[in-house]
């Protein structure tokens, strides 16, 4: 059963698990369930998704329940008209707030600008040794995407070499192995945490939030970080 977050007679948003496929992919043959096939089922009616997470990203997925509003949707998404909100845990410590702003390539070669805003909500110091440093240092961002490029937060936080934590693609590996070895965490801590927009039928604004998932938590209470005030992230405005 998926966590529910928004329905209506045209849409219906989702608090998406870390490691759940949208839907069928040929690079994960082997893999028997999808968002869109749970959701269908759990509420017995036909569902598209109008935008995408990465299978390791957590948090708001947004599917349209009839064609209109999924047209209406994608063209909102393509015109970057939908405002998105992440929470990201990341190496080192971030400064206060950062436009990063910096081209990406898509698999055909293509360059794409790509423009990120973040700023940082916590900063935490833990004693625990990595290589050569007697501490290891992580900050918690809110990152607010103004592109829809593929992996676009990913890339540019590993650009800044702040890579997040658990991104095993573009990340950084010391630190990866170091949260399965020392904590058996694997999770990639990146999480949808909102998203805003104008309904397709409407036109009325729309705001949906996202709780975290447990993994995400985890990480936080290891960082003593307060958990409360991120169950229901509140979005800050960049």
């Amino acid at each position: 059963m998926l966590d529910i977050l928004y329905r209506d007679e045209f849409l219906i948003a989702v608090n998406k698990p870390h490691g759940l496929l949208v839907h069928r992919s040929p690079i994960a043959m082997d893999v028997q369930e999808f968002a869109l096939q749970i959701l269908r089922d759990q509420i017995n009616h036909h569902v598209n998704p109008v935008h995408r997470l990465d299978r390791k990203t957590g948090g708001v997925l947004l599917f349209a329940l009839h064609k209109e509003a999924e047209i209406g949707m994608h063209k909102q998404f393509q015109e970057n008209r939908v405002k998105k909100k992440y929470l990201a845990i990341v190496r080192g410590h971030t400064p206060d707030q950062e436009e990063i702003d910096y081209p990406l390539k898509k698999e055909n070669g293509a360059i794409q600008e790509a423009l990120t805003l973040y700023r940082t909500l916590e900063r935490a110091e833990i004693d625990v040794a990595l290589g050569a440093h007697q501490t290891s240092r992580y900050s918690l961002v809110e990152a607010s995407p103004q592109t829809g490029r593929m992996h676009q937060l990913r890339k540019h936080f590993s650009h800044i070499f702040h890579p997040i934590i658990g991104d095993r693609k573009h990340g950084c590996n010391k630190q990866n192995k170091l949260f399965k070895e020392t904590w058996e965490m694997t999770t990639m801590l990146l999480h949808a945490s909102s998203l805003s927009f104008h309904h397709p039928m409407n036109q009325k604004e729309v705001f949906i939030e996202a709780p975290l998932q447990p993994e995400f938590k985890r990480v936080m209470d290891l960082m003593s970080w307060d958990i409360s005030s991120y169950d229901v992230p509140q979005g800050i405005k960049l």
